[in-house]
């Protein structure tokens, strides 16, 4: 008996838990832990989609490296007060220093697609940013949505400017707060993982993706018995035919020879003094990779330049965002914010990055990985897994808000 008094003193069993997404998230310490996770249940030619970067993948691992690359020189003593992660961002309230950046093709890794990371966005006080190529229209995000909601939409450079009109009009309608144009796509990248798994978009289930669809027969069933999935902002637009009218996506088709055959590859910086003459609220330019291209922005009269190399999956050997970020803002002058694109996948990057200079950072990945992993909880597991991440190593190197993050605070090897 006293040894059962003993172990009921010291033992407390744990109540069970009957959520499965609840369950599997306890193991996720990390984002690495959510990109295993996804690996597990998605097929393999989705995870490579989501995973993989251009040619060598040399900047997807830069991206990632250059955070590594950078330690703190932590202050103590400093008598820290509350711990406040909040900043501001295009002059609107910022719960801690995160947007999560457009990404193509959402619904791939979840049936519930942008309309689940929006709302945890949502929740988590955080701007969600919508892609061109996004599988839930600007309607149903902002039916979605909640009162308080940042949602940006992000722009492709279509040849066809009365698409882009059309596309940017019923952002505005919807309550959109900022268009994001993104320009580093004057051609798409090589993704040599999806080349050689033959990938079309969306995923064509036949012989030669039937056995990987039976070894993940949770996705498999979920992706049949959901709506078709499809670029939901430019369907009705015309016909799928690649170098024709730009289509829906429902009929499955190379991403690589669409995209080359729709976009603009004469894109410049007028166009985006035409962008601002059809849109009244913010505009950003997603893609710049040199202090030259930043100082034209700013020139160019943009809100907000973000420094990103796609993810990795464009031009390999393009320079990490990170890096360029104490450069960027030394020559901006604060003309303008400064947002870091790319391989934040820790609450401590995040720091670096406004440490360095950065007014935020941006992340997709980081997402698409948790959503696959435990769909919507698991986007709220991975932004809280964020937040209280910034939190904690903004005590441990001395700053109890971020105005008192800088740069004395980063050990630059």
């Amino acid at each position: 008996m006293g040894m059962l008094r003993t172990l009921r003193a010291v033992v407390r069993l744990r109540r069970p838990e009957r959520s499965r997404s609840v369950r599997r998230l306890r193991s996720a310490a990390n984002v690495e832990d959510l990109r295993r996770m996804a690996r597990r249940r998605l097929p393999a030619g989705v995870f490579d989609y989501i995973d993989g970067g251009a040619e060598d993948e040399s900047a997807l691992r830069r991206n990632t490296g250059s955070f590594a690359a950078v330690g703190f020189r932590p202050r103590v003593l400093r008598g820290l007060g509350e711990m406040d992660t909040s900043t501001t961002l295009l002059g609107r309230p910022l719960a801690f220093p995160l947007v999560l950046a457009p990404t193509g093709f959402t619904r791939i890794a979840d049936p519930a697609g942008e309309l689940a990371v929006l709302r945890a966005a949502g929740r988590a006080g955080i701007p969600f940013t919508l892609s061109t190529m996004g599988t839930r229209s600007i309607e149903e995000c902002a039916a979605a949505a909640s009162a308080d909601a940042r949602l940006w939409f992000q722009v492709y450079a279509w040849r066809d400017r009365d698409l882009i009109r059309s596309m940017v009009e019923r952002a505005a309608a919807a309550g959109f707060e900022a268009i994001c144009l993104t320009v580093d796509t004057a051609m798409l990248g090589r993704r040599e993982r999806d080349v050689r798994r033959g990938l079309t978009l969306p995923p064509e289930i036949g012989p030669g993706t039937f056995l990987d669809g039976l070894r993940h027969p949770g996705w498999t069933w979920r992706f049949l018995r959901s709506d078709p999935i499809r670029f939901a902002n430019v369907e009705g637009a015309g016909s799928d035919r690649v170098g024709g009218a730009p289509g829906d996506g429902s009929t499955a088709v190379d991403l690589s020879a669409y995209m080359n055959s729709q976009f603009d590859h004469g894109l410049s910086w007028k166009d985006v003094g035409w962008l601002r003459s059809i849109w009244d609220g913010p505009v950003l330019v997603k893609g710049i990779q040199t202090v030259a291209d930043a100082v034209l922005a700013v020139e160019h009269g943009v809100d907000a330049v973000v420094l990103s190399n796609h993810g990795g999956r464009q031009l390999d050997g393009a320079p990490a965002p990170f890096d360029l970020v104490p450069e960027v803002v030394d020559a901006v002058g604060g003309r303008t914010e400064v947002i870091c694109d790319g391989g934040v996948r820790r609450g401590s990057d995040i720091v670096k990055a406004v440490a360095a200079g950065a007014t935020a950072t941006m992340g997709g990945r980081l997402f698409l990985y948790a959503l696959a992993a435990a769909g919507e909880e698991g986007v709220d597991h991975v932004l809280e897994l964020l937040r209280s991440g910034t939190e904690r190593t903004m005590a441990l190197v001395g700053a109890s808000s971020v105005d008192e993050l800088g740069a004395e605070l980063l050990e630059w090897s």
